[in-house]
């Protein structure tokens, strides 16, 4: 059996279903993006949703999953994408690393969940005061493989160099803007997807101090 046929089939099975097709109560783009702004809303207002169908829930998933998007961000503790959308088990498909930088495996991890599962938003979402972005910003040597995320990341870092305001928030918003094309441009599934407008890849940046998600690229 061909590699390929070989992986498809694997992927079916662990997900009890077949690649992506629009459905037809399957949220539009903007009707996610606003499910997810509204889930901000009641977090940062202090009026999360009750999960109490928890059980429910998890029995219902255990057959498959229909993330309504997909959520890029980096893996700081305190940008749980969950707990800052309110949203439960199901939900999101989640792919987190610092500076929420983009390799290989993360993209296709983001094609599975567009193309596979039917998720037809990706937030590339970055945050205040971000940790790999400031490190990047300082530049110097990073011990270990911290220097891949600090390189991936030096290109914002250039983009926005001059900038009038915070150089840090700046370099901030220029990475979410730099995942943001890439992800627009990645071909073929993303790039395919988002042409035929059945994706919208958007970038957002958290406030830690607030708690409000802006979203600073349409």
């Amino acid at each position: 059996m061909p590699r390929l046929l070989a992986f498809l089939l694997l992927l079916c099975a662990c997900d009890g279903g077949h690649p992506s097709r629009p459905e037809a109560n399957a949220p539009t783009p903007a009707e996610a993006l606003e499910r997810l702004l509204a889930g901000n809303r009641r977090f940062f207002s202090g009026l999360p949703a009750s999960r109490s169908a928890a059980a429910a829930r998890r029995k219902e998933l255990a057959t498959g999953q229909k993330p309504f998007a997909v959520v890029v961000c980096c893996s700081d503790s305190r940008v749980g994408p969950e707990v800052v959308f309110d949203q439960g088990l199901g939900d999101i498909f989640v792919v987190r690393t610092a500076g929420e930088v983009v390799d290989d495996v993360g993209l296709g991890s983001i094609e599975y969940a567009v193309e596979h599962l039917g998720s037809p938003l990706v937030v590339v979402l970055g945050h205040e005061g971000c940790g790999a972005v400031t490190a990047a910003l300082e530049g110097g040597d990073a011990p270990g493989h911290i220097g891949a995320v600090v390189k991936a990341i030096a290109p914002a870092v250039a983009e926005s160099a001059g900038a009038p305001g915070d150089a840090l928030d700046n370099a901030v918003r220029a990475q979410i803007r730099a995942v943001v094309r890439r992800l627009r441009s990645a071909a073929p599934i993303v790039a395919e997807l988002v042409h035929a407008g059945r994706v919208r890849v958007v970038g957002a940046r958290y406030d830690l101090d607030t708690g409000v998600v802006e979203v600073v690229e349409r």
